[in-house]
């Protein structure tokens, strides 16, 4: 199919690799990217499905779209969303040409016919050569998880990982700096496939031959065992992104989640005493259903003791099939909205503190963009950057000396010459 199409990507780093893969093979069946929507002949959108902020932003994002492009021009939604509600969406979005489900071709320029089936796995797909210093690189599909709030499951099924070989091949195809490894599951790799336990140990050993840094995402802290602890801090890259969700035990079981404050806090410990300069970051859930003052001060107490550098908080959203559905206990939207707050003024300046104690340090960078530069402490697109002189070149690692911070973000000078 020859002509042009432009490439819209809602949600998580999981999604922007799905993404890439349909940007390589609408471009080897002889099709080419545009900026503009109103450029293209054919518009997909890769929707997030994850919580109702996101199906809305999903919505909104089709229907602007959809007002954009020109006669004649072709619109298909694909990823979470038309995966999870693909004919309730086809029906009620008939501006959209093609609701097309994980591995369903998203160029045909037709809507969804009875007995249509995926093609094509996303998750094996050739990818193009990275355009930037860095790349995500997703290992597995799916969850075998049950927790409480999340559907994930219900339309990414079960775990599948990826052969080691695979993913080695793609590392190599990619010809960049820094991968950073996703799953929804990522510490679980390979026990779907029967491979012995802690094949990401593996993995990460393999990808750290290959490239400069190796980062991991979503990691589920009961699978933190000592040698992924130690494999993770071997790569030079000690950052750990921990799924926590909250801290209080009663809570936590609503959840159907491992762990409590206290084992968390051992856990982060841990980590500080085998590596002092290894950063951690975390996501909380504020209102789930049954969330007490109690549970509330529980978390805020957390966070004075375990001086993350990095969190997210993310209101509750009822999800359909999930457990939390039918639970009592909702707490008020205003309630939620004021916690919300409460929890981000502390972290904001856990953070900045943490960000000022780096003043006066020489730390080494990686430019991802003129002006812009990351240490081994921020994941790309989440946490904050290193403002860095623009004539420093793009792709090439630089030490600077640390001049300044504001809120979540760093300034540098470059402190030698040389270029690697």
């Amino acid at each position: 199919m020859a002509g042009t199409y432009h490439l819209v990507t809602l949600g998580c780093p999981k999604n922007q690799v799905d993404s890439e893969k349909l940007a390589g093979t609408l471009t080897a069946d002889g099709m080419v990217p545009v900026d503009v929507a109103a450029n293209a002949d054919l518009i997909v959108v890769n929707t997030c499905a994850f919580i109702e902020d996101a199906r809305q932003e999903s919505i909104d994002t089709v229907l602007a779209l959809s007002d954009e492009r020109r006669d004649g021009a072709k619109m298909v939604v694909t990823g979470c969303m038309a995966e999870r509600y693909g004919s309730e969406l086809a029906e009620s979005l008939p501006e959209v040409d093609r609701v097309a489900g994980f591995g369903v071709p998203v160029n045909l320029g037709r809507r969804p016919v009875s007995g249509d089936v995926p093609s094509f796995d996303l998750l094996n797909l050739p990818r193009p050569p990275a355009t930037r210093p860095w790349a995500y690189v997703k290992v597995a599909e799916g969850c075998d998880r049950a927790c409480g709030f999340c559907a994930i499951p219900t339309f990414r099924g079960p775990q599948r990982s990826r052969p080691m070989n695979e993913v080695l091949a793609e590392v190599d195809a990619l010809d960049t700096r820094e991968v950073v490894l996703v799953a929804q599951d990522l510490a679980a790799y390979g026990r779907d496939q029967g491979v012995g336990e802690k094949a990401i140990v593996s993995l990460v050993e393999a990808v750290a031959t290959r490239v400069e840094r190796v980062r991991l995402l979503y990691l589920y802290p009961s699978e933190l065992t000592d040698r992924l602890v130690d494999a993770v801090c071997a790569t030079g890259v000690p950052y750990f992104d921990l799924s926590l969700q909250h801290v209080s035990p009663p809570l936590m079981r609503r959840m159907r989640r491992w762990g409590d404050g206290s084992r968390f806090l051992e856990r982060t410990v841990a980590i500080r005493s085998r590596e002092s300069d290894a950063a951690l970051r975390s996501n909380f859930i504020v209102g789930y259903p049954g969330e007490t003052e109690e549970d509330h001060d529980a978390l805020l107490n957390f966070l004075n003791e375990a001086n993350l550098d990095w969190c997210g908080f993310f209101a509750y959203s009822q999800e359909a099939e999930t457990f939390a559905a039918g639970l009592d206990g909702v707490v008020d939207d205003g309630l939620v909205a004021e916690r919300l707050r409460e929890l981000s003024e502390v972290q904001d300046g856990i953070t900045s503190t943490r960000r000022d104690a780096l003043i006066g340090r020489s730390v080494e960078i990686l430019v991802d963009e003129p002006g812009v530069g990351r240490t081994h402490r921020e994941a790309p697109e989440i946490d904050g950057v290193v403002s860095v002189p623009v004539d420093l070149p793009v792709g090439t690692f630089q030490d600077v000396l640390v001049t300044g911070a504001l809120g979540p973000d760093l300034q540098a000078a470059p402190v030698a010459e040389d270029l690697r």
